[in-house]
């Protein structure tokens, strides 16, 4: 099926001095390298510490990422709990300048299993924090390098303009669908602030990638919540295993939806090659889902 949206090429300003020597941006994950390097230009050199496709949560660093970051001038990390590995990343690295990206960001709570109460870190899947995103990168670069701040901020404006552009569209074809019909049914908890965004009510077969993933005690739950719903439809997420998702959906008659797109883009001739592509694709998705799937 045609993407509901054309895809939108983001082209970086680029006017003003450049500075010799550039600086080294690395984030902890390659949907943050992604909105950096639109804010960056090609007045910052930007590389993630996890490569696409990984699975973030308990990703495994190696000593080889180390040396690939620490000369880095600055490090970008989302917070929040997801990055279970990055503190005692940090402290290998030694003095260098981080900045959590979160930080403003009013979290929703994870509802359950071992997180329980504590905030749900996948804060970019929603519009509104998208922006908030984009303006502490913004600001933390420019810390770093006043000399292009004009630059950097020319670029944010421009970006932000594309995602909106992109993503509110999506959410007001979700607003035409009734609103007891409005249900995001995923393998993970992950999509949280997408559903906020959407005005979707949420049901998921585990909170966290970090946590009990598939059991039979969530996947039951699963199914009574889609049967007593009349849910129609059911999601998975790109890095897991979607068997339980695959099972919900046999086993109350409901439609897979497909996979949708959170903590990692794809390589460049994938899906999910930017930020925006994984927003874009993974709203879709559910649009197509939902719309599809209707009565």
């Amino acid at each position: 099926m045609k993407s509901l949206l054309p895809v939108v090429t983001i082209c970086a300003l680029s006017a003003g001095p450049i500075a010799a020597d550039p600086l080294k941006v690395a984030t902890s994950f390659t949907v943050l390298a992604d909105i950096a390097s639109n804010i960056a230009g090609d007045r910052a050199d930007v590389v993630s510490i996890t490569k696409p496709g990984a699975e973030i949560h308990g990703y495994d660093p190696t000593p080889r990422d180390i040396v690939r970051v620490i000369d880095a001038d600055l490090i970008l990390w989302n917070g929040m709990n997801l990055e279970l590995w990055f503190e005692q990343f940090l402290e290998n690295l030694g003095d260098v300048p981080s900045v959590t990206v979160t930080d403003g960001i009013t979290p929703l709570a994870i509802k359950s299993g071992s997180y329980a109460g504590k905030p749900n870190p996948h804060a970019w899947m929603g519009l509104d924090n998208a922006l908030i995103y984009i303006d502490n990168i913004t600001d933390a670069m420019s810390d770093l390098d006043a000399e292009n701040a004009a630059y950097y901020a020319a670029n944010a404006d421009r970006y932000k303009q594309q995602l909106r552009d992109t993503i509110e569209p999506l959410r007001n074809a979700v607003a035409q669908i009734p609103e007891n019909e409005r249900w995001l049914v995923t393998c993970e908890g992950a999509f949280s602030y997408l559903a906020q965004d959407f005005g979707l009510q949420e049901l998921y077969l585990w909170p966290m990638n970090a946590d009990a993933v598939g059991t039979p005690q969530q996947v039951r739950a699963v199914i009574d919540g889609v049967r007593d719903n009349d849910i129609p439809v059911v999601f998975c997420e790109s890095t897991v295993n979607t068997a339980p998702a695959r099972q919900v959906a046999r086993e109350t008659g409901a439609m897979y939806g497909g996979d949708l797109f959170v903590d990692s883009l794809s390589d460049a001739d994938g899906p999910v090659p930017t930020y925006l592509d994984l927003l874009r694709v993974t709203s879709e998705t559910v649009v197509r889902g939902l719309t599809q799937s209707a009565p």
